[in-house]
């Protein structure tokens, strides 16, 4: 893990809600989100009390320790979930996709900085509205149970993963995970867009930046992948890469 570059932004200021007219049916990312569980007349429901949030690069959308008031669903850009340790390193605990909900938590309190990497925009609901909603839907209430039980087994992979496999191993598991995720947006699965910098993949595999970007180095080499841009990776070796990644959690 690398120490962070510099103070976070001035975060809740470029953070500051940004108003636009809401369309949930039409929203792009709408079947990845929780809200897919509400019918169309159950939408305008949430929509009465959804706002659209702008959250620029570099604005941090909430502070480890501050007071949870809202639940967000990220629509568009990337987010990540930092901490910092007592000796100033941070470990990114995971990045925020679009589609992804954030608010499936027991605590009133925030437990990482929720930073952007690039422009993005969340639909934000205050908790207890969210509350009102979930106790009028139960079908809400189900597909939010759904997504804690999806993200529990993601949080156990990932610490499979940075507790057992090699550098190499950590990096293919991360691409593909990645992957499946462009495949849900749309894409082909095959070309995944990197939207967080080398340093970020690092601190989030636990790794050094130098390990990382020889590893990817390392990859492109054996024909697995591709690299037409920094921040693009073309798989060209799927079963190649999970095998690769594979490997380690035999």
């Amino acid at each position: 893990m690398s120490r962070p570059s510099g103070a976070p932004s001035a975060a809740h200021d470029a953070a500051a809600p940004s108003c636009t007219t809401l369309d949930c049916l039409h929203c792009s990312v709408r079947h990845l989100a929780v809200c897919s569980a509400l019918s169309p007349d159950e939408v305008q429901a949430l929509e009465q009390v959804t706002v659209s949030q702008q959250v620029a690069i570099g604005a941090t959308l909430a502070r480890t320790g501050e007071e949870r008031q809202h639940v967000y669903t990220l629509t568009a850009g990337a987010l990540r979930l930092v901490r910092t340790l007592a000796d100033g390193r941070r470990q990114i605990n995971g990045f925020v996709l679009p589609g992804d909900y954030l608010g499936l938590s027991g605590s009133d309190h925030h437990r990482h900085d929720i930073e952007a990497i690039a422009d993005s925009r969340v639909c934000r609901v205050a908790l207890p509205q969210m509350k009102a909603l979930r106790g009028r839907y139960p079908h809400l209430e189900r597909k939010l149970l759904q997504r804690a039980c999806q993200e529990l087994d993601a949080a156990q992979d990932a610490a499979l993963a940075l507790a057992r496999l090699q550098p190499a191993e950590k990096l293919a598991d991360f691409l593909l995970r990645l992957a499946a995720r462009e495949a849900k947006l749309g894409g082909d699965g095959l070309r995944v867009s990197l939207p967080m910098g080398r340093g970020d993949i690092a601190d989030h595999l636990g790794l050094t930046m130098e390990t990382v970007s020889r590893t990817f180095t390392k990859l492109r080499q054996q024909g697995l992948i591709a690299l037409p841009h920094l921040s693009v990776v073309e798989i060209l070796d799927e079963d190649g890469l999970r095998e690769l990644a594979g490997e380690g959690l035999a």
